[in-house]
């Protein structure tokens, strides 16, 4: 009966050791930092962030059992915004914006599961000049000027 308790008791240490959420760091040989977040069971989870040899930051955001989840950031190597959006299940979905090398929204496009999938708008200079829709990645309908796109749909589909 004792080896029993023992054996449980053991078996119950080792869940709470090996399951408990610590947080990890990872460098690249150059000593600089390369990513840094939270693990259980050697899952990532919660907050992440990843880094450029430089030691610039790359990407950043949250994990559910090793798959991005919820809202990302990316950046390039001199650290301007490169695109920013949301995951589900480690998979592009929703809304998502991409910048041009001066940090102007460039286009912004609706995405599922990693493909086009609903309205893409492209900017110049904050203007926009050209919108596209697109479902299971492919093309369908392209609006050349605003008049003619804002003739054809709802801007409210557009939040």
């Amino acid at each position: 009966m004792l080896k029993k308790h023992l054996l449980i008791f053991s078996l119950l240490i080792n869940l709470i050791v090996y399951s408990q959420k610590t947080y990890q760091k990872t460098f690249y040989k150059n000593g600089n930092l390369k990513e840094e977040g939270w693990i259980i069971n050697n899952k990532k989870v919660d907050y992440w962030k990843f880094y450029f040899k430089n030691g610039n930051l790359k990407k950043e955001g949250r994990f559910i059992d090793n798959l991005e989840t919820k809202y990302w950031y990316f950046y390039g190597k001199n650290t301007a915004i490169e695109k920013e959006g949301h995951f589900k299940g480690g998979k592009q979905n929703n809304w998502w914006l991409f910048y041009d090398k001066d940090g102007f929204v460039n286009h912004k496009c609706q995405l599922k599961n990693n493909q086009k999938n609903g309205y893409c708008l492209l900017y110049q200079k904050n203007k926009l000049v050209k919108a596209s829709k697109f479902k299971k990645g492919k093309k369908i309908k392209e609006w050349n000027d605003f008049s003619s796109f804002k003739q054809e749909n709802n801007l409210n589909d557009l939040r």
